[in-house]
């Protein structure tokens, strides 16, 4: 029994650090890394990537709502709506879409950020 004695005091455990957070204290102030976003962005060619996504991702959009909401899915209408409609039209559509679920995004992160950010128990002092 003294052996186990000897080797459980010479073990010795690395200290629990706490994973590196944003420091900010509003939602607003937060860091922003273009890394972490579900986009290609190689170094050096941000700024062509974002004007591809900013025309390609809303026609994708505009194409696939004409589709299935308005054509329904049939494909003879859909080639006929899609030679009538043209491209900044398709565009407009698919960019109020995208827009509208970038928003919804943005308020579940405020949330989200909200919740987290609330201590139980205390609050913080302000004046009315």
């Amino acid at each position: 029994m003294a052996r186990n004695d000897t080797m459980h005091a010479t073990m010795t455990h690395p200290r629990k650090e706490k994973p590196i957070r944003n420091k900010s204290n509003k939602f607003t102030e937060q860091d922003v890394d273009l890394s972490e976003t579900p986009l290609f962005f190689p170094e050096g060619f941000e700024k062509l990537f974002i004007a591809i996504y900013f025309i390609s991702l809303p026609y994708i959009a505009g194409l696939l709502f004409q589709f299935f909401y308005i054509a329904d899915g049939r494909k003879e209408l859909f080639l006929s709506l899609n030679e009538q409609s043209s491209f900044i039209l398709t565009w407009a559509i698919g960019y109020e879409i995208i827009a509208t679920l970038i928003l919804l995004y943005i308020i579940k992160m405020a949330i989200s950020f909200a919740n987290d950010s609330r201590k139980q128990g205390v609050r913080e002092f302000r004046r009315p």
